[in-house]
């Protein structure tokens, strides 16, 4: 069975493409500002999309761009009286270092939009050529959305319904239309400045997106991801320009249009205001990063994800308990070998656009049979079991709780399981006490005792 994908252009599931190299774009960030859970979304996702991918066979291709030029980095500088470089500079090391804390590392190359001024200039000119932009003295260059037969095809919008809150529209008195949206921006006192044949200026947000992803993969390519946020105004506009600039329909642009839904907190939309904005950074101060990548591919990537401290601490337990489960296995297993590769049956379920709670569900339905009789499992079985709850955390990229635990510690337990033996079980319960006071947990089993470090995290 081949891997099926929900195209967001088509609104139905498609097969991905048959050829093993594979050209994947998605949006990256505006760097003015530390990222939140909700961006963390959609990156951990595509994270796992590429590496699973590779993992079957397919060569991956994973281009993102860098927005390191836009209204919001100029703003954001002039507020802290910097330079907007410096500004785009600061927080682009942010997020480097913030995808590595996560890791997020299946990025083939970043391509920040200041270093391809050139082919920007010439997809604009080609754009104006074409009699698809037009020049807004004293503003910039402007998309006649009006001249796109299939404007709105992807977001199933409409020029009308442009002007909302939230949507980034460039306002502008001179416009045609008021979907009409900037290709190149005049310069204003103080801002970042090309002197280019369309004027001294800086780029418009949408169109270095397009003039990166022609340079790197052509006018045509397989799969583009990106927030659900960004399916309209910006994913639309990349398709104009793109399809008017080389000629050719939404179907022959992208192949297959992915977008990852709305990550909301405490079922509102993340906001400063409300005091629900949390940042990456935030969030890692209270939990370890393999708990964000748990909730975040614990729910399929298109539905909603409502986030709550609840579900957060949900996983970090939940985590705890398989990582305490895979230990007790390794006691049962020693050094044999496994049976038989039985993750191929869990894994099913990314066949169907990724569904990736059911191959949780499955997985965690596989771990609560072993559970029940875990003690009574025989060395081969143990070792089976452990390969298929490893393969499947490596395959997501999570990693489980594995302690090391002191020799001191090691030490009181065996000595604490000699006493047993001997029925000295004054001795025994007063080392059990000494265990627990220095923040271990102790559990009798038929292989000994099993030692855990007491609420950890």
């Amino acid at each position: 069975m081949s891997i099926h994908l929900y195209n967001s252009l088509s609104r139905r599931k498609e097969p991905l493409p048959e050829q093993k190299k594979l050209r994947l774009f998605v949006c990256g960030p505006t760097v003015y500002d530390y990222l939140h859970i909700g961006n963390a979304r959609t990156y951990i996702f595509f994270d796992f999309f590429a590496k699973y991918l590779r993992s079957q066979g397919y060569a991956v291709d994973y281009l993102q761009n860098i927005t390191d030029i836009d209204d919001k980095i100029i703003r954001r500088a002039a507020e802290e009286n910097k330079k907007p470089e410096d500004v785009a500079k600061f927080f682009r090391e942010a997020y480097a270092a913030d995808m590595q804390s996560l890791g997020v590392d299946a990025v083939n190359r970043y391509a920040a939009a200041t270093d391809f001024i050139t082919q920007i200039v010439a997809q604009v000119e080609r754009l104006i050529e074409k009699g698809f932009a037009y020049q807004i003295d004293g503003d910039g260059w402007y998309f006649d959305i009006s001249k796109d037969p299939d404007y709105g095809r992807l977001s199933g919008r409409t020029a009308e319904q442009a002007e909302d809150s939230v949507s980034r529209i460039d306002e502008s008195v001179g416009k045609r239309n008021k979907g009409d949206f900037a290709l190149w921006k005049f310069s204003k006192p103080g801002e970042p400045v090309w002197h280019t044949p369309l004027g001294a200026g800086r780029p418009g947000w949408h169109i270095e997106d397009t003039a990166i992803t022609e340079y790197y993969f052509g006018p045509q390519y397989d799969i583009h991801g990106g927030g659900i946020d960004l399916k309209f105004p910006h994913h639309e506009a990349e398709m104009a320009q793109q399809t008017s600039a080389a000629g050719i329909t939404p179907e022959a642009f992208v192949k297959i249009w992915m977008h990852t839904g709305a990550l909301l907190v405490q079922g509102k939309k993340m906001s400063k205001s409300l005091g629900n904005f949390l940042t990456i950074r935030e969030f890692l101060k209270k939990y370890p990063p393999e708990v964000l990548r748990l909730l975040v591919l614990k729910h399929h990537y298109r539905s909603p994800m409502d986030y709550t401290d609840t579900l957060a601490e949900e996983a970090q337990l939940n985590l705890q308990t398989i990582g305490m489960f895979l230990r007790k296995l390794e006691i049962i297993a020693g050094a044999t070998k496994p049976i038989i590769d039985v993750s191929l049956e869990i894994f099913k379920p990314l066949q169907d656009d990724f569904n990736t709670p059911q191959a949780f569900a499955n997985l965690y339905s596989f771990i609560s049979v072993e559970q029940k009789n875990v003690w009574n499992l025989d060395p081969q079985r143990a070792q089976t079991s452990i390969q298929v709850i490893e393969s499947f955390f490596t395959t997501f990229g999570i990693a489980l709780p594995n302690p090391e635990i002191p020799a001191k510690i090691k030490g009181m337990a065996a000595e604490m399981e000699q006493f047993r033996t001997n029925k000295q079980f004054a001795q025994s319960d007063a080392l059990r006490k000494e265990i627990e006071r220095l923040g271990y947990t102790i559990e009798n089993t038929p292989r000994g005792p099993f030692v855990w470090p007491a609420g950890r995290k």
